[in-house]
């Protein structure tokens, strides 16, 4: 299926016809969706608040709160992103919904927006507190009063998948205008966490070089025995390297 903020063309030879009936006046196909101003407007505030996050996290929290806003009737709003060997980062706005996700992404029951994930394809649920595919979260559906849910999948090119899901609060399919409004939504979200996963990992490649640099300084190494010094005393510490070098990087200014 294609992005709905793509436009997806054919060759033709000539204008295109309407076939109709003798004697019967055409009229015009009822409008689907959002107004594309509309979407325009939405698409253009949803990159100015991520862009702006400081960080990565805050963002995934904006791209939900946004989410709950922009699309009439959501409850609750997720977004669950997963790497190798990382792990789930997750957000979400609105209580409705809440337990649901944690059934999800914290004990590993398989719903709608892990078989997003998995699947990459929207995955919908008319009443999901009566939908046989995931009977183990039907009792807390029911609970907080979750309806219809929506889950679009995500694709990061950095190597992360996840899903953007919405929680209604009446039973039914969610319709067209709000599923269109949804996927462009997730779809934009897609480019510009990806651009924030881009500008972090230049960010910490800065603060390590940083470190190795401290490291030098301080003990009168080489290169090569500084990231030894620096990855030795990050599985001492039983941190990650970056943490390390923050923390160096950190000391060493205050020191200064």
């Amino acid at each position: 299926m294609p992005a709905p903020n793509r436009r997806v063309s054919s060759p033709q030879r000539g204008p295109a016809r309407v076939l109709t009936r003798p004697g019967r006046p055409r009229t015009p196909a009822a409008p689907s969706g959002p107004h594309p101003l509309e979407l325009a407007g939405l698409l253009h505030e949803l990159s100015a608040l991520l862009l702006s996050a400081d960080g990565f996290t805050p963002a995934l929290e904006r791209l939900t709160e946004f989410t709950v806003g922009a699309v009439p009737g959501t409850l609750r709003c997720s977004v669950a992103l997963i790497g190798e060997g990382a792990p789930v980062s997750q957000a979400g706005h609105g209580a409705a919904g809440e337990a649901v996700d944690a059934l999800q992404y914290a004990q590993g029951t398989l719903g709608p927006g892990l078989e997003a994930a998995r699947t990459r394809t929207l995955v919908t649920a008319p009443d999901l507190a009566t939908d046989q595919r995931w009977p183990e979260l039907a009792e807390a559906a029911r609970a907080e009063g979750v309806g219809a849910v929506a889950a679009v999948p995500l694709d990061l090119p950095r190597a992360e998948v996840g899903a953007l899901s919405l929680y209604f609060d009446e039973p039914g399919a969610p319709g067209p205008d709000r599923l269109l409004t949804a996927m462009a939504l997730a779809n934009q979200a897609e480019v510009l966490l990806d651009e924030l996963r881009r500008r972090e990992s230049l960010s910490a490649g800065a603060t390590v070089d940083h470190a190795i640099g401290v490291i030098i300084a301080q003990r009168g190494c080489g290169v090569r025995e500084a990231h030894d010094v620096l990855r030795d005393t990050a599985q001492r510490l039983g941190l990650d390297r970056q943490a390390v070098a923050d923390r160096l990087v950190t000391a060493a200014a205050r020191n200064a």
